[in-house]
């Protein structure tokens, strides 16, 4: 079911004219009331209601329960009231007196603010007139065409007989005029004096405010002596809350006391845009195609929110709150991305494994080792950089200088080396002569033990080699063969390009070595590297890799070459 500013559910409507529509409605507690449901659209319909609620407040109706006027709201309810109805009374032969003078006061008093009894529903409750409901006016009515709608009515009124009441007077009842002359004469003194001041009154001009802060506007017209009244209207090339116009205008005599009517800016509410991650500029002209203005801009590291340099990073008001039209909305834009700040200990005695350890532990990468000569134990760290505890950016790079054994050269060269003797194999062993067959004459004598067998000696028939003269070292030019270091220290050529569609984001490289990983390419927006080529020589140890990052996932790998 249809409710009226949330308290009042319609039953039916009961009529419609122009801009105002009569609902009967349920109150509270079931009592039933009519709604008298004006739809403003425009200034004159403003106006129109403002007259109307002004009419209702000088005659104070008795069937007007509630007068309601807010931006989107505009109304007023009515009971019901017992009573006679005018017409009747009009056409009765006989009226009282009271009647009739209490009548033609309400129609003074409707025709004062442009009304006339035909526009009143009026019941008289013994001799009273009461007003059950009044209908709005149309615009534009003169004293004359007021007095021609109620000519019929008071005419009817007056004819036939008009009783008046008779009072009994009691014997000695003259005695009691003379307290009451006496004091008839005093008020008829005082209301000479009040119907001076009243038909008199102190005049002032209205001073024109036009254009003013509203609430300077009222403070100045008070001042004046004259009562403020607001109404509400919109113009987009005025400042909230400056007056619009004025009613009457500035420079009007008017009597002190009388109501003045302020049209004070006040536009619908507006819904706050969304600017976060914009550009100052992008956001400015959101705000003004929006109806908003800029407001302060503050600057922030945009660390945490990882909110590249130059955008913004909230608003106040927020995305969605409403506000009125001209109002500043503002902005934190980001400074960029700061990492993170971290330190390192005096790495002076460690080896080179035990400062490796350290930076990584503190988030920075070693890109540079060079080597000292010393006289101390070798591969200990003399200098470094940073120095031991400032503070640096995490991923900064460290340099090391490592300590090697100093080489010292003889004071006097050494001579030359004799070469030895050659050497000459030795002879072959010849048996003497005469050692042969026995000659002796005699007859012989077997022999019949078993000949030993002997081993040849094969060294007086096989050559020795010559063994290789020993190497000395000295005058000897030729190149030493060596194996080479797999860690040793190489520069390669970094190449990567960029796509042209490069996703949106901050992009880093990296190279991961036998040193650890260390910073190439600082973060940087993809508007600035889409189709763009990176190339620069870097020079790593052991077996190296390139890292593309977007943000701190990875986007590509890039073989070291």
């Amino acid at each position: 079911m249809r409710t009226i500013d949330g308290k009042y559910e319609v039953v039916r409507e009961l009529s419609r004219s122009g801009n105002v529509t009569l609902y009967e409605v349920n109150a509270a507690a079931g009592a039933l009331r009519r709604v008298a449901w004006f739809t403003v659209g425009s200034q004159a319909d403003r106006q129109g209601f403002h007259t109307y609620r002004t009419a209702l407040r000088a005659i104070s109706p008795a069937g007007l329960t509630d007068v309601v006027a807010r931006p989107g709201a505009y109304y007023a309810v009515w009971q019901p009231v017992t009573g006679t109805p005018l017409t009747d009374v009009v056409t009765q032969p006989q009226k009282q007196e009271e009647t009739v003078e209490a009548v033609q006061a309400l129609a003074a008093a409707l025709a004062n603010h442009g009304f006339a009894l035909a526009d009143a529903d009026v019941v008289l409750d013994g001799q009273a007139p009461r007003v059950a409901y009044l209908r709005p006016a149309p615009q534009g009515r003169s004293p004359e065409d007021i007095a021609a709608l109620n000519a019929p009515t008071l005419a009817a009124l007056a004819g036939g007989r008009v009783r008046r009441k008779k009072r009994e007077r009691a014997p000695g009842a003259w005695l009691s005029f003379v307290p009451g002359l006496l004091f008839l004469g005093g008020a008829g003194w005082l209301g000479a004096q009040a119907a001076q001041i009243y038909l008199n009154p102190p005049v002032k001009a209205v001073a024109a405010v036009t254009g003013k802060d509203a609430r300077t506007a009222a403070q100045t017209l008070t001042q004046s002596g004259f009562r403020v009244e607001y109404a509400y209207g919109d113009n987009a090339n005025a400042a909230v809350g400056a007056v619009l116009r004025q009613e009457p205008a500035g420079g009007t005599t008017l009597p002190i006391g009388r109501q003045i009517v302020l049209t004070v800016n006040k536009p619908p509410l507006m819904s706050v845009p969304r600017v976060e991650d914009q550009t100052v500029d992008q956001a400015r002209s959101l705000l003004r195609d929006g109806g908003l203005r800029l407001g302060k801009v503050v600057r922030v590291d945009g660390t945490l929110s990882a909110t590249p340099e130059g955008r913004i990073v909230a608003q106040v008001p927020a995305q969605g709150s409403s506000t009125e039209r001209g109002q500043p909305v503002q902005v934190m834009v980001s400074t960029g991305v700061q990492g993170k700040e971290t330190w390192i200990a005096d790495l002076s005695g460690m080896t080179f494994e035990q400062a490796r350890d350290h930076t990584r532990a503190a988030g920075l990468v070693i890109n540079s080792v060079s080597r000292e000569p010393s006289d101390g134990p070798q591969n200990l760290v003399l200098r470094q950089d940073p120095s031991p505890f400032v503070r640096v950016t995490v991923g900064s790079p460290v340099r090391l200088v490592i300590s090697s054994a100093r080489y010292t050269p003889p004071n006097t060269p050494a001579g030359s080396l004799p070469l030895p003797p050659a050497y000459v194999p030795p002879l072959p062993s010849v048996p003497d002569e005469g050692q042969g067959t026995d000659t002796d004459s005699g007859a012989a004598t077997p022999d019949t033990a078993t000949p030993s067998t002997s081993t040849p000696d094969t060294s007086s028939t096989t050559p020795q080699e010559i063994p290789p003269l020993p190497q000395t070292g000295l005058g000897d030019n030729s190149a030493q063969s060596q194996t080479p270091d797999p860690l040793a220290a190489r520069q390669v050529d970094f190449q990567y390009d960029f796509p042209a569609d490069l996703p949106e984001g901050s992009y880093s490289v990296v190279v991961q070595d036998a040193d650890g990983e260390r910073q190439v390419l600082p973060a940087t927006e993809a508007a600035r590297l889409a189709g763009q080529r990176a190339q620069t020589p870097v020079e790593v140890r052991g077996n190296a890799v390139f890292i593309v990052r977007q943000g701190t996932a990875e986007y590509a790998r890039v073989a070291a070459q």
